[in-house]
């Protein structure tokens, strides 16, 4: 199957002829669906904090900021923003010349109060020699549109989100989203040095663009906030693509010959989480960020699900001791408790157990990476929810599921997601270093037995590809999971370029 071109390739990026192997197996077998116990709702999964609560994790923060905790907020950045401009590429290719959506007519009624406004405006100046106002009255519509997105203009149809401007600032100044992380930083993920680590996720070709903005705004939000900033970056491994197959499975080709490959997803970005060596990771999407003057509610509750982390980890932790030392059968039966009630892990084979066996099924479930996880209302957003979902050993626990996961044959299933209470906005924060401080490999914690298969195109031709599991989905399962509660005005996500037009992004 495989030609000399072919192991040449494999070779550049990593690939073995044995994960092509599995990963056709993976088109043609599919990916078995989750089985649910239940969706997870409040007081069953996911956790509400009262204000007495919030005070205390907050405390837990601060000190834990200050005792020498790593802290690090690691963002997604890669992908392009192709999307945020669907709209607008459908009506910049179309026959017509004047807006007629409502999408479109929002998009130029309220155009000056976009944050790059002033941006596009001298864009269509350079190329048009008209301003905005007097291209709309021309009837122009379509060259304003393109000044937006060609590579001749402001190219946004191509940029990452990161690099585009998302907020207008203090001072008649405008803000991308890459800045608005590096202020959140600055905010909650600082130690007790003054120290601020934030680690984005680039595309080769867009390196040179986020370089030049750090270089231009990290001295001057040194020194704003008094803090000193070490911003790493990297790339998603050409090793984690998956190769694209034809509708009967087999491997498809360029018309060159050769085998196409995609990025398999976010999911393979926990090759790039793996490789931080933080105790406390913050995860946070590119596009969930708002200006300054609305970021008091999100920095609070960023610090107090960080506390609530470290105050898990520190209950495993001593656990675990307990567990070295030599558990009594009443020590066993705390921290089955626990695993129970904190973790919100079951399994009835548990009551069966002799206490050997037990002790050795506790340390496999508390010696394991720990994340909590933010969950806010179902509004009707877009994103996975909270379930409690089974294991293979027979256990249940707190799991994110997408809907494609879900047996959409399965009425019992599908009723299930339909009741779900809040959904996920990519809200986490991280322990990744075991109770010895030693690193855990993130690789081992993946569920392989996760991930879609969706039908794309390419050169007009219909194509499958696959994807890994999900960052936050299969690539964490089997990581220990706690939901808790936080306010939707800690989820703002910008998923077309008119929601920079939503109250919360002015």
């Amino acid at each position: 199957m495989l030609n000399e071109k072919d192991k040449q390739l494999l070779g550049n990026k990593g690939i073995t002829a044995e994960m092509i192997e599995e990963q056709i197996k993976r088109f043609k077998n599919g990916f078995p669906q989750l089985r649910i116990h239940s969706v997870a709702t409040v007081g069953n999964g996911i956790m509400r904090l009262t204000e007495k609560d919030i005070n205390h994790y907050l405390k837990q923060w601060r000190q834990s900021q200050q005792k020498g905790v790593t802290i690090e907020k690691f963002v997604p950045a890669s992908g392009a923003a192709s999307r945020m401009f669907k709209n607008m590429f459908a009506f910049a290719t179309s026959e017509r010349t004047e807006p007629e959506t409502d999408f479109e007519k929002t998009y130029f009624d309220s155009i000056n109060h976009f944050a790059f406004f002033t941006a596009l405006n001298k864009t269509c100046e350079r190329l048009y020699k008209d301003a905005i106002p007097q291209l709309i009255q021309d009837g122009k519509y379509v060259e304003i549109v393109k000044a937006m997105l060609d590579k001749e203009g402001l190219n946004y149809g191509a940029l990452p989100k990161a690099l585009l401007l998302f907020h207008k600032a203090a001072g008649g100044t405008v803000h991308t989203s890459l800045e608005e992380h590096l202020e959140e930083g600055a905010q909650y993920a600082v130690n007790g040095k003054r120290q601020v680590n934030i680690h984005f996720t680039v595309s080769p070709e867009h390196r040179k663009e986020f370089e030049k903005i750090l270089k231009a705004k990290v001295p001057l939000m040194e020194q704003v906030w008094g803090v000193k900033y070490n911003v790493t970056m990297s790339e998603q491994k050409q090793s984690t693509d998956t190769i694209a197959v034809n509708l009967d499975n087999t491997p498809y080709r360029t018309e060159d010959g050769i085998l196409f490959f995609r990025p398999a997803g976010h999911g393979a970005l926990i090759e790039n989480l793996n490789e931080r060596d933080a105790d406390v990771v913050f995860v946070k999407n590119i596009d969930n960020v708002v200006p300054l003057k609305l970021r008091n509610i999100t920095v609070r509750y960023k610090k107090a699900i960080g506390g609530y982390l470290i105050d898990v980890q520190r209950a495993i932790a001593k656990h675990l001791a307990t567990l070295d030392k030599g558990a009594s059968a009443n020590d066993l039966k705390n921290i089955l408790k626990f695993v129970e009630n904190r973790l919100c892990t079951r399994n009835k084979a548990t009551s069966n157990m002799e206490e050997k066996e037990l002790t050795e099924y506790l340390r496999g479930k508390l010696n394991r990476p720990i994340r909590v996880c933010g969950m806010v209302l179902n509004e009707g957003e877009p994103g996975g929810g909270p379930y409690l979902a089974y294991n293979s050993d027979g256990s249940y626990s707190p799991q994110i599921l997408e809907a494609a996961q879900i047996d959409e044959n399965d009425p019992a299933a599908v009723e299930l997601m339909k009741s779900g209470t809040h959904f996920n906005p990519v809200d986490l924060v991280c322990y990744i270093k075991d109770y010895k401080g030693n690193k855990f490999d993130l690789k081992k914690y993946v569920d392989q037995e996760t991930g879609l298969i969706s039908m794309k195109s390419t050169g007009g031709v219909e194509i499958k590809a696959l994807e890994l599991p999900g960052l936050w989905n299969g690539s964490m399962s089997d990581w220990n999971t706690i939901f808790v509660e936080v306010p939707i005005e800690t989820f703002n996500p910008v998923k077309t370029v008119n929601d920079l037009l939503r109250p919360q992004h002015q």
